[in-house]
Parts: structure tokens; sequence; C-alpha cells
């Protein structure tokens, strides 16, 4: 069938373009969703010209739509479900068996191989790579397989729910699965966008005593405060770890740094008590080896984290629920787009001007 999808043809081009493409029917264990939002992340950013996925691709991972069409072997969907897209996993590797879906074994050439395993794509007849994070949801139809799509109750607002797929969950996910934030515990979140923003109304919504918020933009600071955080520091200020340590006078129990800068990921050590826990959702850049004495002089641990540590189909209904009853306003951090204008929201996106950009493709009936 024909559709209109984003492709990325051109790594010197700002963003994708929309052209008329031939999508295949599902294949074994596929479903084919019309798309009715795809929030973009800045991993679609970062992928556009090209660093890990080939090209040419329609990238988009954080898809939301209505299953059109079911391959061979589906099970627990029907024709008309509202699904949530999320990023693709085997189901049979250790870590998909102990519900970390995030840490699959196979989890790169799923998410980023733009095929198949078995080497195929599902578009122009394999002319254009497909099933960026099982979806490649920068499309008005997609084809995922059936552990990428979480099903959601018809009466949440389809249009807004996809960014729960990975940069909400990344950030919530991180708080309450990951690091397992309580309540009465500190937190410093280094880095104010979508994800950290997720991350400040999670450790709220589980009792955290002081949420300290540090970024550069003031205006996602006082956002931040509106939110949940007790606490916020510019991060261009003189002595930020030392204000962090004086919230609550020996440094705080857990940091989440949604941040590449060496010197945050410094900070985010630096400003641990004894026995804290440094999450972290993107490596630094450079060489930061030196600074891991802080690591080992204060028992403190670095904690990488992908996805949230969440499993999908067991969180994200759970988040929306917590939005259902006023306790997780995720819907704040959304600025909505025409599909048609996809060159404006990548654009505000990698300005900052949007916190998390929505493009809207189709309707929900």
């Amino acid at each position: 069938m024909k559709i209109t999808a984003a492709v990325s043809r051109n790594p010197k081009s700002h963003a994708p373009s929309l052209e008329e493409l031939e999508l295949e029917a599902p294949r074994a264990g596929e479903m084919r969703i019309r798309l009715v939002a795809t929030g973009i992340c800045h991993t679609d950013l970062h992928e556009h010209p090209g660093r890990h996925a080939p090209h040419p691709i329609v990238l988009g991972h954080e898809g939301a739509g209505v299953v059109e069409e079911l391959g061979e072997g589906v099970s627990g969907f029907a024709i008309g479900d509202h699904v949530i897209l999320s990023g693709n996993s085997c189901g049979e590797c250790p870590s998909c068996l102990a519900n970390r879906p995030t840490y699959c074994d196979l989890a790169m050439p799923l998410c980023f191989g733009g095929q198949r395993l078995d080497g195929s794509t599902s578009l122009d007849g394999g002319k254009v790579h497909s099933h960026f994070f099982g979806q490649s949801s920068f499309a008005t139809q997609c084809l995922v397989p059936q552990r990428t799509a979480v099903k959601m109750d018809r009466d949440l607002p389809l249009e807004k729910l996809g960014p729960l797929g990975c940069g909400v969950v990344t950030g919530a996910g991180a708080v309450i699965e990951a690091l397992q934030v309580g309540f009465g515990d500190t937190i410093a979140i280094f880095g104010v966008g979508g994800v950290g923003l997720s991350a400040v109304m999670a450790a709220k919504l589980v009792g955290a005593k002081r949420i300290v918020a540090i970024d550069l933009n003031n205006e996602r600071l006082e956002l931040a405060r509106e939110l949940g955080a007790t606490d916020c520091i510019a991060a261009d200020e003189e002595g930020v770890v030392e204000k962090i340590r004086a919230v609550t006078g020996r440094g705080v129990r857990f940091t989440f740094n949604t941040t590449t800068a060496p010197e945050v990921h410094t900070w985010a050590l630096e400003a641990l008590a004894m026995n804290g826990t440094a999450g972290f959702v993107a490596a630094p850049r450079g060489d930061w080896a030196p600074k891991m004495f802080a690591m080992l002089a204060g028992g403190r641990q670095l904690r990488g984290i992908l996805g949230g540590d969440a499993n999908p189909g067991l969180f994200l209904p759970q988040l929306a629920e917590y939005w259902r009853q006023g306790r997780f306003p995720f819907d704040r951090l959304l600025t909505f787009y025409p599909f048609a204008e996809i060159d404006r929201a990548f654009a505000d996106a990698e300005s900052g001007k949007a916190i998390k950009p929505v493009l809207l493709i189709g309707d929900t009936e």
C-alpha cells in the first residue's frame, strides 16, 4: 500500500523529507499500525545524519496509533486497538525473560539495524530501511513486531501518548524502576528536558523529599519547579556541586544525568552522599576515566540506564493511569506539529524551543 513517510536520505539536510513509499503487508508476527502521532526524540535527531542506522531510512520511535492489520500468528491484539509503540526486543534472551527488554541481547540490530533480522525491509521493496526501533513511525502507516506494541485504553488521548514509549519512560523508569527512588529520598537531576522533567515528575510521584533540578535554561527550571522540583540551580552558577550538597548537608542519595557533558558527569558523582548512586542515560564525551576515583573513595555507584529499566508492556499503562489521576502531567511537556511541518519540529527540538515535539499524523478514528 502507498504511505507517506519522512525519509532520511541526505546527511547534510536539516530534517527528513516527506515522500510517498510502498509499504508491504505485515509478515508473521507483525501488525500494520495507522499512526496518529509520533514524538521526536534526540535519538532521531542524531540518527538523521547517520550515526548508527543505515540510510536511507524512515526514523521515528515514539509512535502511537491504531491496529489496522494483523499478520499471521499475532495474538492479544485486534483490529482497532489503540497502541503505543516502544523499542523492539527478542523476547527470548535472559534480559527479556527477566522483564528487562531494553537490555535485550539483540537490541542494537533490532532497534538500529534498519531492517528485520533476516535482512529484509518493509519499504519500497527494500530500497528504504525500516523497522527503526521496531517501528519507523515517521509515517502514516508502519509495520511493527508484536512485542513493540503496548495496548492502551481507548478513552485515553492517543495523540498525547507516543512520547511515553521512549523519552518519558526513560526518565520516569530511571527513577522508579532503575534507581528505585523512594519516599523521603533525595535526588539531583541534571538536564531538565523531556527525560529530566519526566524524572522530576516521577520523583515527586514516589514521594522524594528533595528534588534538585539543574539546567542552563531558566524557563525549564521554572517548569521543573512547577512539576515537583524542590530546589533549582542554574548550571552556569559557581559551585554547583556545593549548592547541591548544601540542600541536605551531606549530598543526595541519587543523581540522574541526562547530559553528555564530562563536567556534569563529574558533578553527578561529587554531589552524592556516601554510598549514593549516579544514574545516567548518555555517555560522557571524551576521556573520563580519572574521575572514577570519586566512586572508589565514597563507595559510590555509577549506573547506566537504558529505557528506564522498564518493561513497556507493564510500565506504560501504569504511567498512563498516573496521568489519568492527575499525578503525572507529562502532557505539559508536549508541543504539537502537523506532520507536514516535520522540519520545523526538528528545528525546535534541536534548539530546545520545544521540550518534546509531537507530530500529528492522522485521526484517532
